[in-house]
């Protein structure tokens, strides 16, 4: 979209990221076709606004920083997201109310979790000003991987050997990454 080209040997870093993520999505022991064309569409969706962050963020035209960009994108968010998990999610309100009134402890754990998500997207969004779009979507690829790994470790979620090669891979294709784009500098 932005026509920035890559140097080769980032392209060919890429390979062993998208073949693990692959391979470890083959691998999965609850595998459904519905999930997975989700999970692609969700990724298409998730590069296509880190593209457009991008452009927004190094646009001298715009002069939005991180911060500016966050309050537009946040409402814009909430207005998507609100009525989705209304509709979605049966009685989510009154159940919500009805925690909050048996242990006031849920208040604090909304205001903690909407905090780190603002914190997790203000990262996001300084992230790609100082690097790019690319970078961060391999990130992600990155963080998927480091948790299977941690949801493996707490909540004993099965895992097959080729999932785990997938994720292997993907890290090893990751650090490659990293690697490139050190050398490219």
């Amino acid at each position: 979209m932005t026509l920035k080209r890559e140097g080769w040997l980032t392209y060919i870093t890429l390979i062993p990221v998208v073949a693990g993520v692959m391979i470890a999505s083959g691998g999965e022991p609850s595998f459904h076709l519905f999930g997975f064309i989700m999970c692609v569409g969700a990724t298409a969706a998730r590069a296509l606004k880190t593209v457009l962050q991008g452009v927004l963020l190094s646009s001298e035209a715009e002069k939005l920083n991180s911060m500016n960009l966050l309050m537009y994108m946040a409402p814009v968010a909430v207005a998507f997201l609100l009525p989705a998990a209304i509709i979605m999610e049966e009685d989510v309100v009154g159940i919500t109310i009805a925690l909050a009134r048996d242990d006031s402890r849920i208040l604090w754990l909304l205001i903690f979790n909407s905090a780190l998500a603002y914190l997790v997207n203000l990262t996001n969004f300084l992230v790609t000003k100082h690097t790019s779009a690319l970078t961060l979507q391999v990130l992600g690829n990155a963080k998927g991987a480091v948790a299977v790994v941690i949801s493996i470790l707490i909540f004993r979620n099965p895992v097959s050997v080729t999932g785990m090669l997938g994720y292997t891979l993907t890290v090893i294709g990751v650090v490659l990454y990293s690697e490139a784009k050190k050398r490219s500098k």
